[in-house]
């Protein structure tokens, strides 16, 4: 609970099917997901997606915002519909100020950059505050400087919010400069899961001490 958790492993492995499960965008084989006890894969339909929309929120690598909302109404849109009482607007423009976007809150996602549509659907993810966040390696499609800024916030965003994360990543340096702890996947499996300090100095196999190159990270 309220752990920054990276989920790490070559193509291939089962990374963006383990989240798409944890998501309910796949079904699991079998198994079981439990959150507070409750193993929401037993639920009827209706009530695993309403149980599912309100407590999970999650990120992808394109944020598929919706062309013909702007950029509030975009954000404003969970928030509408699972927290009916709540002031959505104003809790839109909070975050929106936040992260700077203030200024954006009427554009509409053409008028975005990478960098500034991945801002939105990371606010648009978490105006409700979901209890688990799944993030699909979110900034792998952007630059550089784009993608170090969005590290920095997501990290920032974890600490005030505390949301547990499920963070899928093939980037080791990113793992190891954001996550409290590191799952390790190979073809389908678990083979490690460990704070980034231990990944690296007390690697659980010859795989995951190539993975991480023997601890050659650098914050």
């Amino acid at each position: 609970d309220g752990d920054f958790i990276h989920i790490i492993g070559r193509s291939g492995s089962g990374k963006s099917t383990f989240l798409n499960i944890v998501a309910g965008l796949l079904s699991a084989d079998k198994g079981s997901l439990s959150l507070d006890g409750t193993n929401y894969m037993e639920l009827p339909d209706e009530e695993k997606s309403e149980f599912r929309n309100k407590n999970i929120g999650f990120i992808p690598q394109s944020p598929a915002l919706l062309s013909y909302l702007n950029v509030l109404e975009n954000i404003r849109l969970p928030y509408d519909m699972y927290e009916k009482d709540g002031d959505s607007e104003g809790k839109a423009r909070y975050f929106l100020n936040e992260l700077g976007l203030e200024h954006l809150a009427k554009s509409y996602p053409k008028e975005l950059s990478g960098g500034e549509q991945q801002r939105v659907g990371i606010v648009r993810a978490i105006i409700a505050t979901p209890k688990i966040l799944l993030m699909d390696e979110p900034f792998s499609a952007l630059d550089a400087i784009s993608r170090k800024q969005l590290q920095d916030l997501t990290k920032q965003l974890h600490q005030e919010f505390k949301m547990t994360t499920l963070f899928v990543t093939h980037d080791t340096d990113e793992a190891v400069k954001l996550a409290d702890r590191i799952a390790v996947l190979k073809d389908g499996e678990i083979v490690q899961v460990d704070t980034p300090y231990e990944i690296q100095k007390n690697p659980a196999n010859a795989f995951v001490k190539e993975l991480f190159k023997g601890g050659e990270h650098h914050e």
